[in-house]
């Protein structure tokens, strides 16, 4: 067995191409007499298996990746991240640390607080330093005889670690229209994120897109707009309303890149909702992506995005019908509190996600 770690990373240059000789080694019909030029001699490789690891298919060359049986692997969720800290990580901690199992003690408040707000990734890489840090702090303080907190505690971190570098999604509210509350996936897990729209007078229509989007998404917004315009009528927005109209799109914390096909029931949402005044409908998020005539399209990271509306304190998630196969899979403790209902048209998610017009004020 031979492991390549991280294929994505792989390059080329002057000095040679490194996924041209994996294309003939991860070949079963070829690599049985590969010669490797380097050392000029020939090896039988037919019974050799190759397991490669890879954060994103994205930078790994097409044909390469037609070569791999892909597997695709999602993070761990933050009650799996809890068990993994409290069975294997802190007891290695503490042994390698040379303190009694006694001494370090975190409660179920503080390990969560920990992943929620002192790391941001899909493994526990980051959340192992955290630990090991705490155990540090406490052994510190241990041998300089002072006192630290048995067992710690969520409000402890901050003494021991500083401050939080990242903050918790909160839901924000529905006092506006035109702010819709959508869901997305990165590498670190899901999140939400917040689509904001405005309107004002402008010499003719005219679409602007800030928030550090990419080109996806900014073909998602221009293909919302145009159901929205297309639509006016059975949406209640009257034919003129969008000329000599410019309509602002803007996707918050614009430092930060977003990209991908899912947020297309987002902004239409949210456009329909500053047009018409219709404020959306309280704890309500979705994603989704959006076609020309309509049709809301299956999306990827569900689990994620699922986990991501709980934290935030989303009551109903609005998802596309094409992926109820994928909210089966999940565990009903994790869908507790929170009602997902599936829409295969654009229309559907206008009605479940924005209050009447009558109630809008």
């Amino acid at each position: 067995m031979i492991l390549l770690d991280e294929i994505d990373k792989i390059g080329s240059d002057f000095r040679g191409d490194p996924s041209s000789a994996l294309l003939e080694v991860l070949d079963p019909e070829q690599n049985c007499r590969f010669h490797d030029n380097y050392v000029d001699v020939d090896f039988d490789l037919s019974q050799t298996l190759f397991i490669a690891t890879a954060n994103t298919l994205s930078s790994i060359p097409a044909p390469l990746v037609d070569r791999m049986e892909i597997i695709d692997i999602s993070g761990y969720l933050p009650e799996e991240k809890t068990e993994i800290a409290r069975r294997h990580l802190l007891p290695r901690l503490i042994a390698e640390a040379g303190v009694d199992v006694g001494d370090v003690n975190l409660t179920d408040d503080a390990l969560a607080a920990l992943i929620d707000t002192y790391t941001g990734e899909s493994g526990v890489r980051q959340l192992e330093k955290r630990l090991a840090a705490i155990v540090r702090k406490i052994v510190l303080r241990k041998v300089s005889g002072q006192s630290w907190p048995q067992p710690v505690d969520s409000a402890d971190l901050n003494g021991l670690l500083g401050a939080a570098p990242y903050i918790r999604e909160r839901y924000e509210g529905n006092d506006y229209a035109g702010v819709i509350t959508g869901l997305a996936w990165t590498a670190a897990g899901g999140c939400v994120l917040y689509v904001e729209t405005s309107l004002s007078p402008s010499k003719g229509e005219k679409l602007t897109l800030t928030g550090k989007l990419g080109d996806v998404m900014k073909e998602s917004a221009s293909i919302a707009l145009q159901h929205v315009r297309s639509h006016a009528d059975s949406l209640g927005i009257a034919s003129d309303a969008l000329t000599d109209r410019a309509v602002h799109i803007h996707v918050p914390e614009g430092a930060i890149p977003k990209d991908g096909p899912s947020a297309g029931i987002t902004m239409a949402t949210s456009i329909v909702s500053a047009l018409t005044g219709r404020r959306p409908k309280p704890r309500v998020a979705m994603t989704g992506e959006l076609t020309l005539r309509g049709k809301v399209l299956p999306i990827g990271g569900v689990k994620e995005k699922i986990l991501a509306a709980k934290r935030a304190g989303i009551t109903d998630a609005i998802l596309p019908e094409a992926n109820r196969k994928d909210v089966d899979e999940i565990p009903d403790i994790y869908l507790h509190g929170l009602e997902v209902h599936y829409v295969s048209d654009a229309a559907q998610v206008f009605d479940l996600a924005l209050l009447p017009t009558e109630t809008a004020d």
